[in-house]
């Protein structure tokens, strides 16, 4: 987990948004939150492997923070348990 990880999954949990990478990238640099697209589409991906984010619509490439995301966020769930899920 990165410290551009935390300020992806706030800005989603904030907002109570589904974003594409690319609107995510807009809106962060709006906010003066500086990622560049290509970190936060890599993290995206990273992040819905690790279950913090899932895609919403299918395979549109629109994620919205999960559950899991959620809970890692108020600190319910440790970053270290993160590295052995498989899911």
């Amino acid at each position: 987990m990165t410290g551009n990880d935390d300020s992806i999954l706030e800005y989603l949990e904030e907002r109570d948004v589904a974003l594409s990478p690319r609107g995510l990238d807009i809106n962060l640099e709006r906010e003066g939150i500086g990622i560049s697209y290509r970190t936060i589409n890599r993290r995206l991906k990273q992040l819905h492997e690790k279950g913090l984010v899932k895609k919403v619509n299918g395979d549109s490439g629109w994620y919205a923070i999960s559950d899991k995301g959620r809970k890692y966020l108020a600190e319910e769930l440790d970053a270290s348990e993160l590295e052995d899920d498989e899911n």
